[in-house]
């Protein structure tokens, strides 16, 4: 199994180190009625890696005022993860991160998300699911490992998600929010042309 925009994302469960410093189990169930950021990536204490966690949690007000819950996951323990957020943010640690991070250790969160790499550990696969019944998923983006993601295109995206949920429109390319969007008809299509 595979997580495929349109379906239904993979449920999980597994233990999470929580911004507290606490380990507690966590499962996408949790999260019903709100949307979902998951984001994987290759390893605790590697290099890019704490440029994107970071910047993930940096922007956490932002994600909450989108009803969006945003979760790290690696094949690493929730040991591993604690370590790691001992470690301050100059010595290239996570120490006051604000989102969770996921233990993966017998990789089937990776696997069944399908980002899982042969050598054993996961690309910067991103899942945004959305906060409808059967949290389906709405975007996926996997970058190869020296790659970092963007905040501000997921950011972009979620709100494109709102819109098409509320309005019934379809958002243009390089559509932002407070751009025109239109009915996807070819009237609407048309109208939109030649704004």
């Amino acid at each position: 199994m595979a997580a495929f925009v349109t379906q239904p994302a993979p449920a999980f469960k597994t233990d999470a180190l929580m911004p507290d410093g606490s380990f507690k189990e966590v499962s996408l169930a949790d999260f019903k009625g709100k949307k979902v950021l998951l984001f994987f990536y290759p390893l605790d204490f590697t290099f890019v890696c704490p440029t994107e966690i970071l910047a993930f949690s940096d922007a956490l007000k932002e994600f909450k005022a989108r009803n969006t819950v945003v979760l790290g996951c690696s094949i690493d323990s929730k040991f591993s993860h604690w370590g790691w957020a001992q470690v301050d943010r100059n010595e290239g640690g996570i120490k006051g991160i604000q989102i969770p991070l996921l233990a993966d250790v017998n990789k089937t969160i990776s696997s069944e998300y399908g980002v899982l790499l042969p050598a054993g550990i996961a690309l910067r696969g991103l899942f945004l699911i959305d906060s409808d019944e059967k949290q389906t998923v709405r975007h996926i983006t996997i970058n190869d490992l020296p790659l970092g993601r963007n905040v501000e295109e997921a950011l972009r995206v979620l709100d494109a998600i709102e819109f098409t949920n509320e309005h019934g429109e379809v958002c243009p390319a390089n559509w932002k929010k407070g751009d025109k969007a239109f009915k996807p008809t070819f009237d609407g299509l048309k109208a939109f042309s030649k704004h």
